[in-house]
């Protein structure tokens, strides 16, 4: 198929625009470069700069590029961020994923799979979380993505759209190539990483006090290669609607530091600090509907796989993409 990635230089978009050139896929990436890297971008794939805001150059893109299928990355993904200028998540997100979409209709492409996120559910009533669980986000970043979602869901009934939206929940890892640089980073794997590389003298600990069993918030970590596979497959599926991205497994701050201290080699030291508003005790997915619908087997279930992979490409890549 040729799919046009949306943000393909960006850290989800990169991998999986690797994964799917080698899959054997024509992929055209289109990236306004403010928050990804032009080095992120495989060789192998086409280039297209532009920026969703701007109607009419991806119109134009569209146009010329005549995809078989669309995956978009290409949001604004920073909680904090998103606290302080919603405006910015509601123009980027939510107008620019419309400007995308039309384009999409105008130009006969008939399926989209796009990276949504767990924080739609908000504070979850209950975890695992699955699809079905309310969603009421907390934040303006979680309010933009079940905005756009809600798009997408009017032009599967309306137009016939083949939709997927596919809730990630902690992405991390690395391949060989391609691996994690934000900023500012705000993700706890590649924070903890910087300081075992020396680039921060300790981690952050935001809270100890909740009702988990060390005191610390649980997450489900998920590789950056298992969450590629799931965009693949549903590329090659006709299925519609949202599916939940995560091993099942809920892993502490604490057991995160504890587990990279193992890999690396290196003491990591850590600081416990206030809790941060609006932080879940605990975020764990429900995915047995990706699994069973998608046929969907993650390869990477434990956090040492993951840490590794990620800590090999932060010693190759110790700047990030940055020479």
């Amino acid at each position: 198929m040729k799919v046009l990635v949306a943000g393909g230089a960006g850290y989800i978009g990169s991998v999986t625009t690797e994964l799917l050139l080698n899959d054997g896929h024509e992929v055209v990436v289109f990236d306004n470069l403010e928050r990804g890297h032009r080095e992120a971008v495989d060789k192998r794939a086409g280039f297209r700069k532009g920026d969703l805001r701007d109607k009419d150059r991806i119109f134009k893109v569209m146009s010329e590029i005549r995809p078989d299928a669309v995956m978009h990355f290409a949001a604004y993904a920073l909680v904090p961020e998103s606290m302080e200028k919603p405006e910015l998540y509601f123009r980027n997100n939510v107008y620019g994923g419309i400007n995308l979409v039309e384009s999409m209709y105008k130009y006969d492409v008939g399926k989209i799979v796009f990276s949504s996120t767990c924080a739609t559910y908000g504070q979850p009533e209950k975890v695992p979380i699955t699809e079905d669980v309310a969603q009421r986000p907390t934040n303006p970043y979680g309010e933009s993505k079940l905005m756009f979602e809600q798009t997408l869901k009017w032009y599967h009934e309306l137009h016939g759209m083949t939709t997927v939206f596919l809730r990630y929940f902690n992405a991390c890892g690395a391949t060989e190539k391609f691996g994690e640089d934000h900023d500012p980073e705000t993700h706890i794997i590649p924070i903890i990483l910087q300081v075992a590389l020396g680039q921060r003298k300790q981690v952050k600990i935001y809270g100890d006090d909740y009702n988990t069993p060390d005191g610390t918030c649980l997450r489900d970590y998920i590789h950056i290669v298992d969450l590629a596979q799931a965009h693949i497959l549903a590329l090659k599926g006709k299925v519609s609607g949202p599916f939940n991205l995560g091993t099942g497994n809920g892993y502490s701050v604490l057991e995160v530091v504890e587990t990279a201290r193992e890999v690396t080699g290196h003491p990591i030291p850590a600081e416990i600090a206030p809790r941060r508003p609006g932080d879940p005790a605990k975020l764990v997915a429900g995915a047995e509907k990706a699994r069973k619908i998608l046929k969907w087997k993650p390869q990477y279930d434990d956090l040492d796989s993951i840490l590794q992979s990620a800590w090999n490409w932060h010693q190759k890549h110790p700047r990030g993409y940055r020479k």
